[in-house]
């Protein structure tokens, strides 16, 4: 029995479901631990393309249970969405293969309102970037305990309690104070007795089905969504997200003890890109950046937005080695950085005079950050045909020793192309 956490060592969009994919087929429950309908995975499983915003990407393995964990926020509307597309291809998904956590909170309209009515108030420079899906103002009721949950919405009588009294202080904030449209309490009421329908076969305890899992000598995967420098904690503040996107939230967010995790896996794409608001040290605004976006179809799977794309941080990596405990990388994008000679690793950043290996916590220095770049030779030609190490450019395996050597991490996979055979892997995981 093994359990694999698999985190984001970036500010996300860093390839975490092909690589999910991957292992899933070492596991037999697959767990997402936080986020919202924020986040997309995009997968390509024999030429046709996969986008998932809720449901674990190992649900296209037919022999495989998963598991959306309390730590995630979720909307009911996406989630139906995201179930109907499968069956539109042909993957119908019952609860025997996918469970709920009954104390996952639900996103609200009014969380969407708000989000959008915040975000719209603010001035130029000053928005987050935040995708309007509601994730944050539904984290926000669930820490301030105004929350609904699944288990809620189960309860007829008691939903209804909680969603009157929540719209009648949310519609205060949006005529009040954001100048926005209220919403109505009926209405919602109305739609989400529908999703209550629905939800209901898929609610369970996701605690207990980890730990009989487990029990049984089963293997767990827990995916997380966005990357370590959106984490709310030790990300890059207050452009961020609204849950801990680092290893650790897969014990809160699943409901599993430390003591239990075995590996951790971190996603680092052999560049770095960033979606939306927020500072970027290694940010490329030349024809390399515009290369490096193109090659890698850099869009987010959720938004559509543009990615904004720079050299590989070696500051932002070592972060991640340390918050999350990394026991290896999964190199993600290898093939977009062929042609692109030479290649930049940001090893520190200078910020007035100052050396820095960490991430600053003062966003005022992030922003002034210079990074200072070691850089490496780099290679041409098609290489997703790669199926070992030898199978690469002498100057691709330079590039992925000096990731080694910068982060003090070993490299575990390497992927060299989008669909799920293109993948160089080292070493399993789940393998002790």
């Amino acid at each position: 029995m093994s359990t694999v956490v698999v985190v984001g060592t970036q500010w996300g969009d860093e390839g975490k479901g092909k690589i999910v994919d991957l292992l899933t087929e070492y596991a037999d429950l697959i767990v997402r631990f936080q986020g919202g309908n924020n986040a997309g995975h995009t997968l390509v499983v024999d030429g046709e393309k996969f986008i998932f915003h809720l449901i674990p990407s190992g649900i296209l393995y037919e022999d495989k249970r998963c598991a959306i964990g309390n730590g995630v926020v979720l909307d009911p509307g996406v989630f139906i969405e995201e179930l109907e597309g499968l069956e539109k291809k042909g993957k119908k998904i019952t609860a025997e293969r996918l469970t709920i956590s009954e104390n996952t909170h639900l996103i609200m309209p009014y969380h969407k309102a708000l989000d959008h009515a915040r975000e719209a108030a603010k001035s130029e420079g000053k928005k987050i970037g935040t995708t309007g899906r509601g994730i944050g103002p539904c984290y926000e009721d669930k820490i301030v305990r105004n929350g609904i949950k699944v288990t809620d919405l189960l309860d007829s009588q008691l939903f209804r309690e909680k969603l009157e009294n929540n719209v009648a202080e949310k519609n205060f904030l949006l005529t009040k104070m954001l100048d926005a449209e209220p919403v109505d309490a009926d209405a919602i009421y109305d739609q989400y007795m529908k999703y209550a329908e629905v939800l209901a076969p898929f609610a369970g305890n996701v605690s207990v089905i980890i730990d009989e899992t487990m029990k049984r000598g089963g293997n767990v995967l827990f995916e997380g969504a966005q990357g370590t420098q959106l984490d709310i904690d030790h990300g890059t503040y207050p452009f961020v997200t609204s849950s801990n996107t680092v290893a650790g939230g897969a014990c809160c967010g699943a409901g599993i003890g430390p003591s239990r995790i075995d590996c951790v896996i971190g996603i680092c794409k052999a560049y770095t890109t960033r979606v939306g608001s927020g500072p970027f040290p290694t940010e490329l605004f030349d024809d390399t950046g515009d290369l490096i976006q193109r090659k890698g179809a850099e869009f987010g799977a959720t938004t559509g937005r543009r990615r904004r794309c720079g050299w590989l941080d070696g500051v932002v990596l070592r972060d991640a080695v340390r918050l999350n405990g990394l026991n290896g990388l999964a190199i993600t994008k290898l093939d977009v950085m062929s042609d692109i000679d030479p290649v930049s690793i940001c090893e520190s950043y200078e910020v007035d005079g100052q050396d820095f290996r960490s991430m600053p916590s003062n966003i005022r220095k992030v922003e002034k950050a210079k990074p200072v770049y070691r850089k490496v030779n780099g290679w041409s030609g098609d290489i997703t045909g790669a199926r070992s190490l030898d199978d690469l450019p002498k100057e691709a395996r330079d590039y992925i020793k000096t990731i080694e050597e910068t982060s003090g991490t070993p490299v575990s996979i390497v992927s060299v192309g989008p669909d799920r055979d293109e993948t160089i892997l080292l070493r399993n995981p789940f393998e002790k």
